[in-house]
């Protein structure tokens, strides 16, 4: 399969309409946490703002934040919660360059028409459209390849779904440099670990005797013995994905949820203080995998850029997002929800885990040398 590489063109601020653009206006929060009327509101593109007479982009736009110049005169996104009374925030609706911020939605098309058009993520999102294994494990492999930091998002399924032993290989051959979830992906994992079962089933589907409670044993377990790292250095925790985890120094973020039983010690339960420790991860990310998780995958998806920001505007590339889910409606709500970078793959979990690892491996036996041709 022949994918062009996508290189960023930065806008022609030289020429008409951005060459007579105004300055960009700022106004005065009223109050910590208050923007200003009119305030612009941030997309996951390429964004520039002019500001003393030039050009210039804020590092890590993401959605539904706003920015802020600081007295040093940097321009910064950061979200409305943090704004501090008196700090002056970018004002203004327009995205075309006539308020003196400007969008760039076309930036890694040479000319196309729309943001969504990443070459092969452009196609609609179907169960009966055939999935590029090959171009996704290129993708996977050479990111790992060029050192870049891959962020995984899991829900409990890819554990159900018998893909955890998929997902321990990915964590030990490299593959995962942070993983983010919730206390079930991490309960339930940890119930593997310990008594063999899943929400007291079997590896083989039947349920066992007092299965019922056993996630609740295991998490008592993981509180005695003072947290997930210390269950898995007393010997309590012999295998699994957390158990790799630990093992291999990959950082994880547990964010809490009304629903979570214990909640395991590492469980963040502020949502704030969680999403800080989410936003201080996906910052650094330059590749995302969602797998079997609604809720968790759209809300990184709201703080991932749609691109890997780099110092340099030619230095950027698309942000490679991967979302898969049995069902068509977490994949296309995802994107309707802005993040419209991302790759749906419609399958289950274990299919997908076992597929793809079968392509990586096979990639591993002879990886082209960068730079590649897939998607950049």
């Amino acid at each position: 399969m022949s994918r062009p590489r996508f290189q960023y063109r930065p806008p022609h601020f030289d020429a008409p309409p951005l060459a007579g653009a105004p300055e960009a206006r700022f106004e005065p929060a009223p109050a910590g946490g208050v923007l200003p009327e009119g305030f612009f509101s941030t997309t996951n593109l390429p964004t520039y703002v002019k500001a003393a007479g030039a050009w210039r982009r804020p590092r890590l736009p993401r959605m539904d934040c706003v920015i802020v110049r600081q007295g040093t005169g940097d321009l910064i996104v950061t979200e409305p919660r943090k704004v501090k009374q008196g700090q002056l925030v970018a004002v203004g609706t327009e995205e075309d360059g006539s308020e003196g911020i400007f969008v760039h939605a076309e930036g890694f098309l040479g000319g196309g028409h729309s943001a969504n058009e990443f070459g092969f993520m452009q196609t609609a999102v179907s169960r009966e459209r055939p999935v590029d294994y090959t171009a996704l494990a290129e993708l996977l492999g050479e990111e790992k390849q060029r050192g870049g930091t891959i962020v995984w998002v899991v829900g409990p399924a890819l554990v159900h779904a018998r893909a955890r032993a998929d997902m321990i290989w990915f964590i030990q051959s490299g593959y995962v440099q942070a993983l983010l979830g919730g206390n079930a992906v991490a309960v339930h994992d940890l119930e593997a670990a310990i008594f063999g079962t899943t929400l007291g089933m079997s590896s083989s589907g039947e349920g066992v005797e007092g299965g019922h409670s056993l996630h609740m044993r295991a998490i008592n377990a993981v509180r005695r013995a003072g947290g997930i790292r210390p269950a898995v250095e007393q010997g309590i925790v012999r295998s699994g994905i957390m158990h790799a985890l630990v093992g291999c120094g990959v950082p994880f973020v547990l964010a809490g949820s009304i629903r979570d039983d214990g909640p395991l010690p590492e469980v963040i339960a502020d949502t704030l203080a969680a999403q800080d420790a989410m936003r201080a991860v996906t910052a650094r990310a330059t590749f995302a995998v969602f797998v079997a998780t609604a809720l968790h995958a759209i809300a990184v998806g709201n703080m991932l850029p749609a691109f890997v920001d780099a110092p340099e505007a030619d230095e950027l590339r698309p942000l490679t997002t991967i979302c898969v889910d049995q069902t068509e409606f977490v994949v296309n709500k995802l994107r309707d929800r802005g993040t419209h970078q991302a790759y749906g793959v419609v399958t289950n979990a274990q299919d997908f885990m076992h597929v793809l690892r079968f392509y990586v491996e096979r990639w591993e036996q002879a990886p082209p040398s960068l730079p590649a041709t897939a998607l950049r």
